[in-house]
């Protein structure tokens, strides 16, 4: 804990990627698919999938200890946990407190689960960034992990091959520069398409039965053309946002990290903000969409690599089911 400070930064970050990897062929022999159909419409070529003995928070725990590592910061100085997800652990208690314990933070350190979807890092970076200017914390947590694998209908081929697992974190804390840190961020939310993805059955408008359960209703839903037609929107106007309101155009801006959903969304986000595309890091390739975990997965590779340098101007934006979405101005 400490002082009020006029900004945040990122200190480190960490991400998880499962051992396992389904490629599209390999799903063809699954489902009436193919590689050619999947990349053509996606641009993913492969995913990664968890060990039947993973759990989300397993994820979590490992991308969370690379991010304090790059920090230099020990788990025992963690002032708060946030965990995005919408496939945690189970309904109760939080993933965050299995975190916690997995990690060696103290015993006493206050740990939540953020549900936004696909946006839930995003959200959490902007809880986070609150919570270290206000001065009631100096290192949070932001974790987003996803275990999608277990939660998605592996016989539909509209969503099946859309997913993959994963888990990326990041340590947020006082910036030691007030030229550095997170200048801005944006979330949103509109319920009127809540349904357009969403899992229906298992909560308490849909108690799960077994009638249900046959119906496959505990499982992923997506409408995928509404959620389509509002990701590019959504997603273009927050990155714009980000840049505008900052006095920033799209032509300064090093890094565009956005959700990776489908390539097409990424396109259109590109060409409506005004970023060459040289500089927007894409990986759903290899990865698919990790949903929370999409952005700090991303993140994390493009620090890892080299590629992300001090000065450099950072814009993150995600949309996930709620709609929920957002957007992140960082100078690293």
């Amino acid at each position: 804990m400490g002082q009020t400070v006029l900004r945040s930064r990122i200190l480190g970050t960490g991400h998880y990627l499962p051992e396992k990897v389904l490629t599209n062929a390999e799903l063809a022999e699954r489902v009436d698919t193919s590689d050619a159909w999947i990349t053509s419409r996606t641009g993913i070529k492969q995913r990664h999938i968890a060990a039947p003995e993973e759990a989300s928070s397993d994820m979590a725990a490992k991308a969370a200890v690379r991010a304090l590592e790059a920090a230099g910061v020990p788990a025992s100085e963690v002032d708060l946990i946030i965990v995005g997800t919408v496939s945690p652990d189970m309904q109760l208690p939080a993933t965050s407190v299995f975190v916690q314990q997995a990690i060696g933070a103290r015993a006493n350190c206050p740990s939540f689960d953020l549900a936004a979807a696909c946006a839930g890092f995003v959200y959490g970076l902007s809880v986070a960034d609150a919570y270290v200017r206000s001065g009631m914390a100096s290192n949070v947590l932001v974790i987003g992990v996803e275990l999608l694998s277990r939660i998605i209908n592996w016989k539909d081929r509209n969503t099946c091959v859309l997913f993959g697992d994963g888990a990326g974190a990041a340590l947020v804390g006082p910036a030691d520069n007030p030229e550095r840190g997170i200048l801005s961020t944006h979330i949103y939310s509109d319920g009127a398409q809540a349904k357009s993805l969403c899992i229906p059955a298992g909560g308490t408008r849909e108690p799960l039965t077994q009638e249900l359960f046959d119906a496959n209703k505990h499982l992923v839903h997506m409408v995928g053309k509404d959620v389509f037609k509002y990701a590019v929107k959504a997603l273009a106007s927050s990155a714009v946002e980000a840049i505008e309101s900052n006095g920033l155009s799209g032509d300064d801006i090093d890094w565009l990290i956005p959700h990776q959903a489908n390539i097409r969304i990424i396109d259109a986000v590109i060409a409506r903000s005004g970023v060459p595309k040289e500089r927007c890091y894409i990986n759903i390739d290899s990865t698919a969409n990790t949903s929370s975990a999409s952005v700090p997965i991303a993140l994390d590779q493009a620090v890892r690599a080299g590629k992300v340098k001090e000065g450099q101007n950072l814009v993150f934006c995600a949309l996930g089911g709620g709609f929920a979405w957002g957007s992140a101005m960082v100078r690293w």
